[in-house]
């Protein structure tokens, strides 16, 4: 009894457990949570280089239930990671249809390629001016990388063609690394994964885009290398219009 003539009751030990719960909960997401968000991420990033590889082609139907088994996951986060894909440009959505792979054109890829020379000249050309000794470092050993898959044969490349792929991105990405505009590298990446979707039907013609693609490499590395921002601009754009004027002749 207080002086104020009530008693005060003392707390319950089972509704302090429950705040204490809820309060932890609100602090700290559950793990579940987190690792759902991981897991669709994951499945974005396998369906968006499985789409650019060729491994679905133009025009085909993903049908949940065999994405579901490829990928082990649930209907849910399908359809999440294939909604996210169709705001990126890699899929369409028909009403009663379903999702299926875009299609690709001449129209399509000559917009992109306009769209794509130009982020990644001026990606490029911040990136070299904010390059350092790591940036620097970095982009050697990229290129070291790539090049050793680069001067083996035609069909020791095609037997190695995914790590190619790989090391050809990670290449391309280490140029313009240094770029401090974050949405200027953002929407140049999303071109490139785009570009990228065409470069693989170059795999139709014989030997593909020839070793002169290769050598361009080389001195792309080097103007950047020198800092020579001209230079360097210049031959990354005459070696993404070539690449894409011949694979029109493909389509």
């Amino acid at each position: 009894m207080t002086g104020t003539g009530y008693c005060r009751a003392d707390p319950n030990p089972h509704d302090q457990k429950a705040e204490h719960t809820l309060s932890m909960s609100s602090e700290h997401p559950t793990r579940s949570t987190t690792d759902d968000a991981s897991a669709g991420r994951a499945l974005v990033d396998r369906l968006r280089s499985d789409i650019t590889s060729s491994v679905f082609a133009p025009m085909e139907k993903l049908k949940f239930a065999d994405l579901s088994k490829r990928y082990d996951v649930g209907i849910g986060t399908l359809r999440e990671a294939l909604t996210q894909l169709a705001s990126e440009g890699f899929v369409t959505l028909e009403a009663g249809k379903g999702f299926k792979v875009s299609p690709v054109s001449r129209e399509e890829l000559l917009e992109i390629t306009a769209h794509f020379i130009d982020l990644e000249k001026r990606a490029l050309a911040e990136s070299i001016q904010h390059g350092d000794e790591n940036w620097e470092s970095n982009l050697v050993a990229a290129h070291h990388r790539l090049t050793l898959i680069e001067r083996l044969s035609w069909a020791e490349r095609m037997e190695r063609h995914s790590e190619w792929v790989q090391r050809h991105r990670e290449f391309h990405k280490a140029l313009v690394i240094a770029c401090p505009g974050k949405w200027l590298v953002r929407l140049r990446s999303l071109m490139f994964d785009q570009l990228d979707r065409y470069r693989f039907l170059s795999k139709r013609a014989p030997e593909g885009l020839g070793a002169s693609k290769f050598d361009e490499h080389g001195r792309i590395k080097d103007a950047a290398l020198d800092h020579d921002v001209d230079k360097a601009v210049a031959l990354i754009e005459h070696h993404i219009r070539d690449t894409s004027e011949r694979i029109v002749s493909l389509l």
